[in-house]
């Protein structure tokens, strides 16, 4: 039910209905109050004067009153009864109708069905009567009233519902083309069908989505053409490096050599990063991937201990690849020189891959901040190594396969960075 009610449509159908709802019944209780209603009683006392006159005065004998009744039943159509000013019955034609109560003090009606009516005569006499299937003027029986109301209800109802379902259809076409653009589909644009609010929402979608498009792609070209540009003079550089004299300095050369490695890092792992950021979901690009084998590739590559069982995968093999030698080489440089162990295994029927070192461990407060892009630690250097992406490619890749990273304590020292994946 709460689900259901999670719609926009319905929520707006049913306060549609609501509002009708209320309406009837303020439209009766207006009916109720009207001044037509309230007229009734005068309508009744003019009619029980007219009685009066038709009928045989009070010091009739109780013979008489019963001949007056019975001539005029033919023109009232209707049961009747004749009491005293003291409230005794003095004649009587027809069915029996209701006692006249005591504390009846003007004209109205008693209700019942047929409705009752009780007439004070002007000599203080009481006729009381029921007319046969004919309600009194201008009075519509409550049943009827809300029977109507109802009808009027459902028809509203019925002709309501498409024309709120045509409204939000509008609205969720509009979320579906937003969760596109933010799932990297820069060219999504949303139709754009009539004038209202919606139209121009949808139209304001578009220019925005349009916008973002030329800035991103306009990133997107600025990034491939400075990464062309300055490997063109790393590679010089490299060269340069290589063609050092002998008698060259060693740290000069291990210096320069780390630094334009590094370099070289950083514009691969940016070009990536942008990659990950501004492409769509390629899910149905995946292929099966053994990654027992790459994980082994990669913990024999750096010298850390595999524990794991075979799994295979759909996925990207050469981000998958990334991601994991992006965990060991964090491992290996934050470790302080511990043994690095890697686990790979199937846990509540998910996939994890996790990384553990024992080196200073991250603080709570920063376990989830240095999966973002640039971040150290702080009191972390720059000659600690690392340019502050590999995490938050880690975390990006995973995102890409259908998973996350998580930084977890490790028991008695250390830090343990866990993939989840679902499984193949």
């Amino acid at each position: 039910m709460f689900s259901f009610t999670r719609h926009l449509y319905v929520r707006i159908y049913l306060a549609l209905l609501l509002a009708l709802g209320v309406t009837a019944l303020l439209f009766a209780a207006a009916w109720h109050l009207s001044p037509e209603n309230a007229r009734t009683g005068a309508n009744l006392d003019a009619f029980a004067e007219i009685a009066a006159e038709a009928l045989p005065p009070a010091t009739a004998s109780a013979a008489e009153q019963q001949e007056g009744l019975i001539r005029w039943r033919p023109r009232m159509r209707a049961d009747l009864a004749l009491y005293s000013a003291a409230g005794i019955k003095l004649a009587e034609v027809g069915r029996p109708l209701p006692a006249l109560d005591p504390a009846q003090s003007t004209s109205g009606w008693l209700g019942g069905r047929p409705p009752v009516f009780a007439l004070q005569l002007p000599d203080g006499r009481w006729l009381v009567g029921a007319r046969k299937h004919q309600p009194r003027p201008g009075h519509i029986p409550m049943p009827g009233l809300l029977a109507a109301l109802a009808l009027i209800a459902l028809a509203v109802g019925i002709a309501a519902l498409p024309i709120v379902r045509r409204l939000t259809r509008r609205l969720e076409r509009l979320q579906l083309s937003v969760d596109a653009l933010g799932a990297g589909e820069l060219s999504t644009r949303v139709a754009v069908e009539g004038n209202d609010e919606v139209a121009r929402l949808a139209s304001s979608f578009n220019r925005s989505a349009a916008h973002i498009e030329t800035l991103v792609l306009a990133q997107r070209s600025l990034l491939a053409h400075a990464s062309h540009e300055l490997r063109s003079p790393l590679a010089r550089l490299r060269m340069a490096v290589e063609l050092l004299p002998a008698d060259a300095a060693p740290a000069l050369r291990s210096e320069m050599t780390h630094n334009i490695t590094e370099l070289d890092q950083l514009i691969g792992e940016i070009l990536l990063a942008s990659r990950l950021d501004t492409t769509t979901d390629n899910a149905t690009q995946f292929r099966a991937v053994d990654l027992t084998a790459l994980v082994a590739d990669e913990s024999a590559r750096a010298g850390a201990q595999l524990a794991s069982t075979n799994i295979t995968l759909p996925g990207d093999p050469t981000l998958l690849r990334r991601m994991v030698r992006n965990l060991i080489e964090n491992a290996v440089r934050h470790g302080g020189g511990s043994p690095v162990d890697v686990t790979l295994r199937h846990i509540d029927r998910r996939i994890h891959l996790s990384v553990c070192d024992r080196g200073s461990g991250v603080p709570e407060s920063e376990r989830d901040k240095i999966f973002a892009p640039f971040y150290r630690l702080p009191g972390g250097r720059e000659r600690d190594g690392g340019v502050g992406l590999g995490l938050a490619l880690v975390r990006q890749i995973a995102q890409r396969h259908g998973g996350d990273v998580v930084c977890l304590p490790r028991a008695g020292g250390g830090s343990c960075f866990t993939v989840t994946l679902p499984p193949a």
